[in-house]
């Protein structure tokens, strides 16, 4: 535990930190608050590696250049694995900055899981009257602000996946209706009269020929995804952390977690934790995840993980989400980096990744998370749905398997291949980005979100939202068999096109309502 003193007052904290060591065996540390900004330094040679800034609690007298010191600082607080703090304030220092949302209590509440104030009596000279010396019993800080937020969700009981291969930092939300027809939804969405997150889409069925489609595809990619997952692996592991916290972005970045979970088993004998969490385009990452994470792990070792990039534009919102918290490092590691958004990937191809085929029922039977008010509250995660009934056609056991299978005869190209990247420049170019603003205002969509490039996210438009058309790069092959067959099956036009970054772009129907399809529900060309 730690003993955190109050600026000046250093005495009293030691004497109590010597005496709770004395008499309880555990290990005690001490340390004080201070006006002194320090820089932090994430290194392990480096002796200052994180710090808290809070607003001044005691009555601040001006500074010598007389101006008020408004900022204080704890350092080595954040990722030191203390289980508890007490913290020791004079009665002066004991005011409402020091309960704020902002204050002290809250800022140690967000990373350590106990935090306890010890208040002693102010020595206040005369002619003002002393306080009566009384004693100020430590007394638990009531996290109003900071909430005590529940354990991970597992598998068996919410998700396929085993207990140990991922952690859901959701709420169960399986025993609401959220799934609505997916040309209400888009109507809703596209007029502003509800956000995508606050409902589901029907799970899509595969027909028998398109799970056929998905057995062939991950038979024929299986080897080429196993040396993307050992690349990236094995880049973070030499770059990030020796023991990375892997948190997959729910759900598509939560197969390719479990699989770099277990290649870091296979390969380095290390038990990674891996957890899910949500993130929600224009509303950002849950918050009490994040403060979850940063009270059970030291937030440098966190490594934010996805399927693959598009345009960029989750990469973007992580980044300005993470903002606000102490030691994160906003970069997303990912499977396929075909934007050209992050530094830490497995391969910058567009290829066929058979997870982005189906929905649930390839990422652990675990729904899209869903944000709405009335269903998450300010002390909850972020809430999705188990489709446990589903578990009839689970195939999610069965392609982290099939993938697992081949780690081995990949990994001396996967050596090869790190070696490489780790000495070359992998800076993002945000090439999908300019590419997808190119063709909003080429195909007068004039919308990018209404954009989604590659195969991942063409599938995704396919099996979720109202399709316009699919742009196809002229003579891509068996990596878009699926696409073609969804385009088929849901009446929307496949235009070849030159010059695409990408193996494919799905374009979202620009000026959608329910008349803008046919009776059918099939997509019709826009007005």
């Amino acid at each position: 535990m730690l003993v955190l003193g109050f600026e000046e007052l250093m005495y009293a904290p030691l004497r109590l930190a010597e005496a709770l060591e004395r008499t309880t065996g555990a290990e005690v540390r001490y340390s004080t608050t201070t006006r002194s900004p320090v820089l932090a330094v994430d290194d392990p040679g480096y002796a200052i590696r994180s710090r808290l800034v809070f607003p001044a609690h005691d009555t601040a007298t001006p500074d010598g250049d007389g101006s008020d010191a408004a900022d204080r600082y704890a350092y080595n607080v954040a990722g030191g694995g203390f289980d508890a703090v007490a913290v020791v304030v004079d009665s002066v220092a004991d005011s409402p900055e020091l309960h704020a949302p902002g204050g002290l209590l809250a800022q140690l509440a967000a990373h350590v899981p106990r935090v306890v104030l010890a208040v002693v009596p102010s020595y206040v000279p005369a002619p003002v009257p002393a306080p009566a010396p009384v004693s100020a019993p430590a007394r638990d800080l009531e996290r109003q602000e900071t909430p005590v937020l529940p354990e991970p969700l597992r598998g068996p009981a919410f998700s396929s996946y085993a207990p140990e291969d991922v952690g859901w930092l959701l709420q169960d939300l399986s025993h609401v209706e959220l799934e609505a027809p997916t040309e209400e939804r888009e109507e809703a969405v596209q007029s502003g009269g509800a956000h995508y997150a606050e409902s589901l889409p029907v799970e899509y069925q595969p027909t028998a020929e398109y799970q056929a489609l998905f057995a062939s595809a991950l038979d024929t990619s299986a080897a080429r995804i196993a040396r993307a997952v050992g690349t990236v692996t094995e880049t973070l592991l030499a770059e990030r952390s020796p023991r990375p916290v892997l948190v997959s972005l729910a759900r598509a970045g939560t197969p390719v977690g479990v699989l770099m979970r277990r290649w870091a088993q296979r390969r380095h004998g290390l038990d990674l934790p891996h957890y899910a969490v949500s993130i929600v385009r224009g509303r950002g990452i849950d918050a009490n995840a994040v403060r979850w994470l940063a009270a059970h792990h030291d937030p440098a070792d966190v490594v934010f993980v996805d399927g693959w990039t598009g345009k960029g534009a989750i990469t973007r919102e992580l980044a300005d989400a993470l903002a606000p918290f102490d030691g994160f490092d906003p970069g997303i590691a990912v499977l396929a980096d075909p934007g050209g958004c992050v530094s830490t990937y497995g391969t910058r191809e567009d290829f066929l990744i058979p997870s982005a085929c189906l929905n649930s029922t390839v990422s652990g039977l675990i729904s899209r998370t869903v944000l709405r008010s009335d269903l998450v509250g300010p002390s909850d995660f972020h809430g999705a749905k188990y489709y446990a009934e589903l578990a009839g056609v689970d195939v999610s056991q069965h392609f982290v398997d099939t993938v697992a299978a081949r780690f081995d005869e990949v990994a001396a190209a996967v050596d090869a291949e790190v070696k490489e990247l780790l000495q070359a420049d992998r800076a993002p170019t945000w090439e999908g980005w300019a590419a997808v603003e190119r063709i909003s205002e080429e195909y007068g969509i004039h919308d990018v979100n209404l954009v989604k490039p590659g195969v991942g996210e063409t599938t995704r438009v396919l099996l979720r939202r109202v399709p316009w058309k699919i742009l196809a790069k002229r003579g891509a092959g068996a990596d878009l068999a699926h696409v073609r067959l969804l385009a088929e099956q849901r009446g929307v036009p496949v235009e070849e096109v030159d010059g695409l970054p990408y193996s494919c772009v799905g374009l979202i129907h620009p000026r959608f309502t329910r008349g803008a399809t046919g009776a059918d529900g099939k997509a019709v060309a826009a007005l």
